[in-house]
């Protein structure tokens, strides 16, 4: 399985090709940093790092795409932009008709490290040695994007099948435009 791991951000977002199955040791293919300059404005920024994720999709060639669930952050500004980054990424990969994934941080720190508390120097520490990296990858997002790869390498198998057992006894059925009340644009 090749994963596309995202770690989003407006002014740097990070991004990392993993191939692996669970069980083995993953390799790394591709990481780097898409960064964005902070003086454009916004939608020419989202604009910027669509291109990019569009082109490492094309590059890469993803099973699937793991993004970063963002679900808080003390700064609001700082969420939105990265929620921003978060839905471009996922945008680009539906265009290719790439699932997506959503992992959480403390998901990933405990996949890659044993501990959901891990700091970015333990998880860079760990990407490192998982990877069999000369050297660790810099700056941290392009460590945390290759970290959600592993994350998903090794436990999206798992949680796919728990979907689909789930999906089996109905639970988190999709919702169908047979199952939706047909709009009639009268106001009730």
């Amino acid at each position: 399985m090749r994963v596309l791991g995202i770690d989003p951000g407006l002014t740097r977002c990070g991004w990392g090709v993993v191939d692996g199955s669970p069980g083995a040791r993953p390799a790394a293919v591709g990481v780097g940093v898409i960064r964005t300059m902070a003086e454009l404005d916004l939608e020419l920024r989202l604009l910027e790092l669509h291109t990019a994720v569009t082109a490492l999709v094309r590059e890469h060639r993803p099973d699937v795409v793991a993004i970063e669930r963002v679900f808080t952050q003390n700064n609001k500004g700082t969420a939105m932009g990265t929620a921003q980054a978060a839905g471009v990424a996922a945008l680009a990969a539906a265009q290719a008709d790439r699932p997506v994934a959503w992992h959480t941080p403390s998901e990933v720190k405990a996949a890659i490290s044993g501990s959901g508390r891990a700091d970015k120097d333990q998880v860079t520490m760990m990407v490192t040695r998982v990877l069999g990296l000369s050297a660790a990858p810099k700056p941290a997002d392009a460590a945390d994007a290759l970290a959600l790869a592993v994350c998903h390498v090794w436990r999206g198998p798992a949680q796919d099948r728990l979907r689909v057992a789930a999906l089996a006894r109905g639970i988190g059925a999709p919702v169908t435009t047979r199952t939706l009340p047909r709009w009639t644009g009268v106001a009730k």
